[in-house]
């Protein structure tokens, strides 16, 4: 029996291996490809599995799912995103499955089932959404945002949604019995699980802990998750709801982050199950002999979700192009629908029929999905443009947020060479800080109504609007500023913003900040001043940290980051292999058995009010000081003549065993000292538990 089950495991991975590597290549989601791969393998396909050899693992599977969403769950984050979570995920939800319901029963369907298939396709794929969004870098723009506010909804509402299913089958229970079971079972679960968040699971991690076994951290998050889901599922309720529970009673601990990442391996290979056995289900005879009529079902779905999203986008007051680039993006049937159908089919919501016409419908819409985002760019900027045309359709590509707004924000007229800074992320953030501290008179531009209400209140200049259009540029003052900074995500937008920019004022010096170094050539053929990638500018730094570890002149690392910075990553190619620089310095080579190190001045230690003349630093120690900075002050090559203070730090040249006995003089630090001699290496103090130098 056991060499049987490991025989089918064995056959599900081989054929996933195989389909999963073309679907790679063809850019398809990894969901598809387990979804094809049951279908291949299944009793409708090659017929190698009949299905219900996994039913167990896939169960594992929609568990542990659970679990992850509740370990994940941030309340924090949660609170900062309520509106487009809570307004946009409710409203979603109830727009589609409205939609659905009509439909639905003017087909002839009950209305029970219509009501569950209009939830069925309200949910949306998290796990295909995010990944086009994550590879193109755009989860930080407006409507990557926005779509991860109502995706998160919708992973939350599984919980309820799989509850009340049986009362859409119509159990036939009292409503007063119904109500007052109902009220038992949900106060003891808060009772236990409250119990649990405050002592149980804390004492359990802090326990597992303290052995520093990565192992047995392992079996006890798998435990308490287990626990939770067959403590639910013994009072009546599902499994998920239990694992879901016990997610977010590990999420408020500091345990969360440990716990997630050693459950993930477990849910992904338990999903992959999951996925598996719901592709074993469809019948793909009955995919062929239905394709037309399917096909026109999926095109049908797509198009209710995606006005519904863009309703709701619309309602947030978000601009045009955000709400149709949202619309399009949550368009398709999400991995949660899979669960709840199961139970549909289960409870005869659903029958055979309706089931396997659902299934295939539903990874179409996850098949088309991704080139289905790529392709809504240019849509939108067309749809964008023709609205514009019109007073009323430049108020809906504005967005609805923008009356508050309109007729507050008047320019001043005296305004000039400020600086238009587009977007107030933490880069818009960091530059209005710095503009304010040296005095540049600035504007913020922001598509988000929440921020700049929010900001206003504090005082900052900001103001609403959509930077792609000249009226919003032209209200800014865009003829009369010096600089204008883009520090969003969004890589098409910020080319339409440097394009308008330049024809609305061709003097402006334009800095752009993009992600990728493609973006770079575009940006530069619109007229964009300055690009400043992020990827580029990391290795840059990192590069001038390695040099500097390494002990290169100050000016020889700064001739070299120049170079970096006018001829790009082929200089940096070069550098390794150029033997006509004479950049190069070894610290092995030129200054062997020599370190540097930073020493802090204790208080009342023999140094403290002292010169560096009665210290006698090199006669008596053998060291050098090469600077010293006093709070924010550095002092470069002191004399000797410099008094030395409390609290000094001390930049010091010479041997690790010089360095290691003055340093004793510097504070009175005692333990165990574990000197090395090596060229470049460091002095290893590890001080008593009761010694740590206090600042």
């Amino acid at each position: 029996m056991e060499d049987y089950l490991l025989a089918n495991v064995d056959v599900i991975l081989g054929f996933a291996v195989v389909i999963l590597t073309i679907f790679y290549r063809f850019e398809f989601p990894p969901i598809l490809g387990f979804l094809v791969t049951g279908m291949l393998i299944g009793p409708y396909g090659l017929g190698i599995l009949s299905g219900g050899e996994i039913d167990m693992t896939s169960e594992l599977g929609v568990v542990f799912l659970l679990f992850t969403i509740g370990v994940d769950l941030s309340l924090n984050d949660l609170w900062k995103m309520k509106k487009a979570i809570m307004g946009g995920g409710v409203l979603q939800i109830l727009f589609t499955t409205t939609l659905a319901f009509i439909i639905c029963t003017w087909i002839g369907f009950s209305s029970a089932t219509s009501i569950f298939i209009g939830l069925l396709i309200s949910l949306s794929s998290t796990a295909i959404v995010l990944k086009v969004f994550q590879d193109k870098n755009e989860v930080d723009t407006p409507h990557g945002k926005t779509s991860l506010a109502i995706l998160i909804f919708q992973d939350l509402a599984i919980v309820p949604l799989i509850l009340i299913t049986p009362i859409l089958a119509g159990s036939s229970i009292s409503f007063d019995g119904a109500f007052s079971n109902i009220f038992f079972k949900g106060s003891l679960i808060i009772f236990v699980f409250i119990l649990s968040s405050r002592f149980l699971v804390p004492w359990i991690f802090y326990c597992v802990g303290r052995t520093g076994s990565k192992q047995l951290f392992l079996v006890s998050v798998v435990f308490i998750c287990l626990s939770a889901a067959v403590f639910t599922s013994s009072i009546g309720l599902s499994l998920a709801l239990g694992a879901f529970l016990a997610g977010i009673v590990i999420s408020g601990s500091q345990y969360s982050h440990q716990a997630m990442g050693n459950i993930l391996p477990l849910k992904d290979m338990f999903m992959s199950f999951f996925f598996v056995s719901i592709g074993m289900l469809l019948n793909i005879s009955y995919l062929l002999d239905h394709l037309p009529l399917l096909v026109l079902a999926a095109v049908a779905l797509i198009i209710i979700k995606s006005i519904a999203g863009m309703l709701i986008t619309i309602i947030l007051g978000y601009p045009l192009r955000t709400t149709i680039i949202t619309g399009l993006a949550l368009s398709q049937v999400g991995e949660f629908s899979f669960v709840l159908s199961k139970l549909g089919l289960e409870y005869s919501l659903l029958s055979k029929e309706t089931y396997q016409a659902f299934l295939a419908v539903s990874i179409i819409t996850m098949g088309v999905t991704p080139f289905l985002i790529n392709a809504s760019y240019r849509p939108a900027e067309f749809i964008v443009k023709k609205a514009s045309d019109s007073v009323y359709g430049m108020k809906l590509v504005r967005g609805f947020c923008s009356g508050p707004f309109e007729g507050k924000e008047c320019v001043e007229p005296e305004i000039k060479d400020h600086l238009i800074m587009v977007g107030f992320g933490f880069f818009g953030k960091t530059i209005s800080k710095a503009a304010k501290a040296a005095g540049i008179p600035y504007i913020i531009l922001e598509t988000n109504p929440d921020i700049v209400k929010q900001e206003k209140t504090k005082g900052e200049r900001i103001q609403y609007g959509d930077a792609t259009f000249g009226a919003v540029l032209e209200h800014a003052g865009i003829r009369n500023a010096r600089v204008l900074i883009t520090g969003i995500s969004d890589s098409l937008a910020t080319r339409k913003i440097v394009e308008k920019a330049k024809e609305l004022n061709p003097n402006i010096y334009v800095i752009a900040k993009v992600r990728e170094l493609q973006e770079m050539k575009h940006l530069h053929h619109l007229g964009a001043d300055e690009i400043i990638p992020e990827e580029y500018e990391t290795s840059v730094e990192i590069f001038v940290r390695l040099l500097e570890k390494y002990l290169v002149p100050r000016e020889n690392i700064e001739k070299m980051v120049n170079d970096l910075r006018a001829n790009g990553y082929r200089r940096l190619r070069k550098l390794s292999v150029d033997q006509d620089t004479d950049n190069e310095f070894s610290i092995k080579d030129e200054l062997p058995g020599v370190e540097i190190q930073v020493l802090k001045v204790g208080k009342g230690s023999g140094f403290d009010g002292k010169t560096l003349a009665e210290m006698e630093f090199r006669k008596k120690h053998g060291v050098t000081v090469l600077s010293v900075r006093r709070g924010s002050e550095m002092i470069h090559t002191p004399e000797g003549d410099f008094l030395l203070k409390a609290k000094d730090a001390c930049v010091l040249l010479g041997k690790p065993e010089s360095l290691l006995n003055v340093r004793k003089l510097f504070e009175s630090i005692t333990g165990e000292v574990r000197p090395s001699f090596q060229s470049g290496s460091k002095i290893e103090l590890i001080p008593k538990p009761d010694s740590f130098p206090q600042n």
